[in-house]
This record gives structure tokens, sequence and C-alpha cells, in this order.
């Protein structure tokens, strides 16, 4: 049954006679975001309609953006937003985001947008979203090393690594480094570990020895 009203759906943007009514009745886009294949409905809505029929749509995705990150399905709706959405709806979105990155990236569903906002932001909006986990208190207890341990934030923090800019990638390398030996007892800690060594690998030069074993292995 689902298959088939998604198949009806997307069949109706074939014609001209499109009725935008069909699906920005109040508080349906949230249900939509939320079943398996609804969701799908959503994102080809955003891709086909004109600029007068998804506004709406995106208002209520706004009004529930913390909800859908962590939905299943609705992640995947707000993922949607990030690669292919206007500058003013991403910008939206990774403000939600902001003052929530350790917690949301260390859910399932939520730190795949995490990575999608890191990936997809505005260079000044990507920066905030770093200095967030870098700019706390180091330590045990830090943003930066529960998120290389977990086993959903650790990749949060590879993007990162990828996506910063060079000053501010050389920042998070040299907090990571105090971390590398008790980081190895960890299998996500290991992820890092990894990603570190290519950029150390490249860079050694300017982000000086890495602080490992004599033979350069992690």
């Amino acid at each position: 049954m689902g298959t088939m009203l998604y198949k009806n759906v997307l069949n109706v943007f074939s014609h001209s006679h499109y009725n935008s009514s069909l699906m920005l009745s109040k508080d349906k886009v949230f249900v939509l975001s939320t079943h398996p294949y609804g969701c799908r409905v959503i994102q080809r809505i955003l891709e086909h309609c004109t600029a007068e029929q998804t506004v709406p749509v995106l208002e209520e995705l706004h009004q529930h953006t913390e909800q859908l990150v962590q939905d299943q399905y609705g992640n995947y709706v707000i993922q949607h937003v990030l690669e292919h959405g206007r500058p003013e709806d991403k910008s939206k979105i990774v403000s939600e985001i902001r003052g929530k990155v350790l917690a949301l990236s260390q859910h399932k569903f939520a730190s795949n947008v995490v990575e999608k906002c890191v990936t997809h932001a505005s260079r000044a909006e990507r920066a905030l979203l770093i200095d967030e986990v870098c700019c706390q208190n180091d330590g045990p207890h830090s943003a930066l090393y529960t998120m290389m341990k977990d086993q959903y934030a650790n990749y949060v923090i590879q993007k990162m690594i990828d996506m910063a800019e060079p000053a501010q990638r050389k920042i998070i390398m040299h907090k990571i480094r105090p971390h590398i030996t008790t980081l190895r007892k960890y299998t996500y800690g290991k992820h890092i570990l990894a990603k570190l060594e290519k950029y150390y690998l490249k860079n050694s030069p300017d982000l000086g020895p890495i602080g490992g074993p004599p033979n350069g292995m992690l």
C-alpha cells in the first residue's frame, strides 16, 4: 500500500494540473516525513515543485527539525534539504543543530544530519560547529574526546577534520594528540587515529610529529 501511494503521488508530478493542496495541508508534512514512503514523497516534492509550493513544506519542516533529525526516516528529509536546499534553509537547520552537536552526534540518525551540516554549511557556520566541539575544556570529559570514542560521533569528527579550514584542522589535530594512547583502546577511536595518520603523513612538517611509536604506525 505504501509503495502504491508513493508511485501515485510521483505520477501526479508529471501533470500540469498538479494540486498543491494534496500535500500542503497543515501538519501533514511532519507525518509524511516520518513515514518510510512518505519521506520519499516529501523529498520528491522539494525536488519537483515550484518555490510557491515548497515554501509551506519547508516552513513546517523547520518547525520540527529537532524531532526529524532524530527520526529514522525524517533525518533523510533534513539531509535532502542540506544537500539540495536554498542557503537560507540550510542555515536554519544548522542553527537548530548548534548548541546540540555533542548530543546529536551520538544519536544513530541525527549524527548523519550533523555530518551533512558540517559538509554543506557555509564556511562561517562550519567553523562555529567545529568550535563548539573543540573549544570546550580539554580532557577525558571534553566533547571532542567523548565524540572520538563514540560509534556514531567519531564519523562527525572525521568529517570535521576533512572539512575544516587548514588553521582550524591544525587546532583539532593538536587537541587530539594528547589522547592518542587512550584512543588506541577503543574500536571507534582507531578510526580517528587512521584519519589523523593520513593528515600527519601529508603535512608532517607543518603539524609536527604525531607522537606515536618509533615505526610511525598507529
